[in-house]
């Protein structure tokens, strides 16, 4: 601020007013007889130097040179050259006033610089500026807080002469408004009340409200209140000015709904949680009610027919009500959303029909559009009274289901893709295992990857010819669909080898053959930057046991695989030192196998390392914890299942997959199994079918002597005629009755075709139509040929 506002900035007496200008008295002559203090400062000489001489000794007697001209005034007025005592020229205004009436004093003479009459006349254009033209609404309150003066612009905002609310106050002026802006006193009479009070002032208030000229809409003032004081430093009122910004104000508020929707719309992949969150997002800022309708078949991960919207299966998803805040959530997660029919005509039924938004007053519907397919519509309504959609509004409801479309129509491609995956994993995992007489078992399974539920850790119980029982837990490396797909093709591959009635290291051999070759074959094809498959198998543990509930001999191998945890009936746990193998993919490795006993029920804990190993803990530690698990003789195999997993996987997740198979071991009654040996001879066949047709009468199993005599008959002949003695029969009464044959030979039968002159090969024809399996298994002295035949009825 210049020091001429400084000095005149509270002072509005023009600088020709009598008392500020520089006064002359002149007589008939323009001589000077008076000379005022001001006319010594603008011009410098005194009283006794410029009295009695001629007015032309400080002033030219014509307009200034190169003057810009300056309106008359009453008195007339004149720009003209001035010099000063000290011989300096100025320019002057000048304004003449005479003084009739008796005494030599003719006239009076007022100057003052030009320049201070400018400025002068510039405050005076501002406070007619802010008095008639500005659109910031000015009023004056006294220390009561009555209206005193308001200028053009609040006189006009309130639709009526001043002279009709003079006197009034502000909380009566606007009696239905309030204060969007928090933290200062709640209504106009407190505000300005703490202005007269303190001095401070208050700047940029959000004021809403309805004024009297427009008593139907809500309007936004940016507000601010200081205190008034004359010359003296009396109080004598305080100053509102107030700006409209209902406009921007909106706007502002259309951007922090958007802000504010896209921190909460699309964070969940889930339909049902993105329908809630648009419809939490609009309520109660920008609509009263909002619902929100899915086609049904969107719900399960699908894509709506592209053909006549009008014809789709509608559901209620998500409705929040601002008179009912918490029902943001009306159905359980698991709950079958109700239909919704909507009547024709209505608003939903023309946005169907035309794919378009409609608004009907304060009713607003706007489709879900995904692509070329609508997925449904999200209704927003306002309540009784309130103003309707204006196109900015419909703007930004447009905008807010197409944020909403995309994340409903990602969540509903991650449902898809997650029960698509959860499908696989459901086909490649043991979803149920029925019940062995060789084991009593528990299982539990964690994939690493929670979100889609797959993983490529998996483990098997795969039933064996003789009441055998073959034991299976593996690990791939890697999470996700690659490692799910990688471990089912593992998984299923174990299982045929298993079949094939393998012992543990021929079928690790086999696998991690078959693991090499498939990683040699595809590398180098397309799949990852580098050329290399990102399913290359390499790195794949896997361990394989087979447990004889007859002979309670176990034998098992691994392949890189962590070694199984044993807790004998009598004793504590521990850790079996089985040969580690490598893992599978390597080649040109040996597996070794080791064959123990196994007490009638002992605990035997197949894990994967995700189990035991974690960032926070060292393999030792998890390995002591589930050993302390295990050691609860008393327990099921159920609750020590779930123990384990509460205290290796406190938060139920691991960063590794997990699967753990516990197995209780049993054995065969000795009255269930009898064997005998028999000598290679053809009087052997005689004798093996009498045995085994008095046995089956000994078990009340009568029924099955006819089938079962033909198949001993069958098996025993081939075995005297085409392999080496001695011969071993035997017959095991389970859930099923197994017939198996053994001797010392190395080849095995096979079903063929024979002709009508054929003289043999239809025996083990007869035989497999007679039992409902059959098959072969290598021993270390031979092969035995096993048969299995359903028990009868009842």
């Amino acid at each position: 601020m210049t020091a001429w506002n400084t000095e005149h900035t509270a002072d509005f007496r023009g600088p020709l007013d009598v008392t500020r200008a520089a006064t002359a008295v002149l007589d008939a002559q323009d001589t000077v007889i008076g000379w005022s203090p001001a006319a010594e400062r603008l011009l410098g000489y005194r009283p006794h130097e410029i009295v009695g001489r001629p007015l032309a000794t400080f002033l030219s007697p014509g307009p200034a040179p190169h003057a810009h001209p300056v309106p008359p005034r009453q008195g007339g007025n004149d720009i003209r050259a001035a010099r000063h005592r000290d011989g300096h020229e100025l320019t002057v205004v000048t304004a003449v006033c005479p003084l009739p009436g008796a005494g030599t004093a003719e006239r009076v003479l007022l100057a003052a610089e030009l320049g201070d009459l400018r400025r002068w006349e510039s405050r005076l254009a501002l406070l007619n500026g802010l008095a008639a033209q500005s659109p910031l609404g000015l009023a004056i309150y006294d220390t009561d807080l009555c209206l005193t003066w308001c200028n053009a612009a609040f006189e006009q905002e309130m639709g009526r002469p001043f002279d009709h609310f003079r006197g009034l106050r502000a909380d009566e002026l606007y009696s239905d408004g309030s204060f969007v802006t928090q933290g200062h006193p709640p209504t106009l009479d407190t505000v300005m009340r703490h202005v007269l009070d303190t001095g401070d002032p208050f700047v940029d208030l959000h004021f809403r409200g309805r004024p009297p000229s427009d008593p139907d809409t809500d309007h936004v003032w940016s507000c601010a209140y200081y205190r008034l004081q004359d010359a003296d430093g009396h109080v004598f009122g305080v100053c509102e000015d107030a700006f409209d910004i209902s406009d921007r104000y909106e706007a502002q508020q259309r951007l922090a709904l958007l802000v504010e929707a896209g921190r909460g719309i699309g964070t969940a992949l889930d339909v049902r949680v993105t329908a809630e969150k648009i419809a939490e997002v609009a309520v109660p800022e920008f609509a009263a009610t909002v619902t929100v309708d899915l086609s049904r078949v969107v719900l399960e991960g699908e894509v709506p027919a592209t053909g006549d919207p009008s014809a789709m299966s509608l559901v209620r998803v998500a409705r929040c009500a601002a008179e009912d805040p918490g029902a943001q959530r009306q159905y359980p997660p698991d709950a079958r959303p109700p239909p919704v029919d909507y009547p024709p005509g209505s608003p939903q039924d023309r946005s169907l029909s035309s794919g378009g938004l409609v608004v009907d007053d304060t009713v607003l519907v706007v489709p879900l559009r995904a692509g070329n397919s609508t997925l449904g519509l999200v209704t927003f309504i306002r309540g009784t009274g309130s103003a309707a959609f204006d196109g900015g509004e419909v703007a930004l409801a447009d905008e807010l289901a197409a944020r909403t479309a995309v994340s409903i129509d990602n969540a509903r491609r991650f449902t898809r893709e997650r029960a698509a995956s959860l499908a696989l994993q459901r086909r490649l995992l043991p979803h149920h295992v029925p019940e062995q007489s060789a084991v009593e078992f528990a299982y539990r399974y964690l994939p690493a990857d929670d979100v889609i539920g797959v993983g490529g850790d998996w483990f098997d119980v795969i039933p064996l010819s003789g009441t055998r029982v073959g034991l299976v837990v593996g690990d791939v490396v890697g999470h996700g669909l690659q490692a799910a797909a990688t471990m089912g093709r593992l998984r299923t591959t174990v299982r045929a080898f298993a079949q094939l009635d393998m012992d543990p290291v021929e079928l690790l051999s086999r696998l991690d053959d078959l693991v090499g070759q498939s990683a040699e074959g595809r590398r180098g094809e397309p799949g990852t930057p580098d050329g290399t498959d990102a399913d290359v198998t390499t790195g794949a543990t896997c361990l394989y046991a087979v447990y004889d509930p007859v002979s309670r001999r176990c034998v098992m191998a691994r392949a890189g695989h962590l070694p199984p945890a044993v807790v004998a009936p009598d004793g504590g746990p521990s850790l079996l030192d089985l040969p580690a193998g490598p893992p599978l993919g390597l080649g040109g490795l040996p597996f070794e196998s080791m064959e123990f006993e196994l007490p009638v029920g002992s605990l035997l804990a197949l894990f994967t390392d995700g189990l035991v190993e974690a960032r926070d803990r060292d393999i030792d530690d998890g390995l002591d914890t589930l050993g302390r698990v295990l050691g609860d003789r008393r327990a099921s195999l159920e609750a020590l299942c779930d123990r384990a997993v509460a205290e290796l996987l406190p938060d139920g997740s691991a960063p590794d997959d997990t699967a753990l198979l516990l197995v209780r071991t049993r054995e065969l009654d000795s009255s269930q199994v009898v064997e005998w040996e028999l000598p290679s001879e053809p009087a052997a066949v005689g004798r093996a079918r009498e045995l085994a047709t008095g046995q089956l009468g000994r078990w009340g199993l009568e029924e099955l002597s006819f089938a079962t005599e033909l198949v001993v008959s069958e098996l025993v002949t081939n075995a005297v005629r085409y392999a080496e003695g001695p011969l071993h029969v035997r017959l095991i009464r389970d859930r099923t009755v197994l017939c198996e044959v053994a001797d010392a030979g190395h080849t095995s039968p096979h079903l063929r075709y024979s002709g009508d002159e054929d003289e043999g090969g239809r025996g083990l024809f007869i035989v497999a139509q007679l039992v409902q399996r059959w098959g072969t298994r290598y021993t270390r002295s031979g092969k035995t040929i096993w048969t299995e035949q359903p028990l009868p009825a009842g």
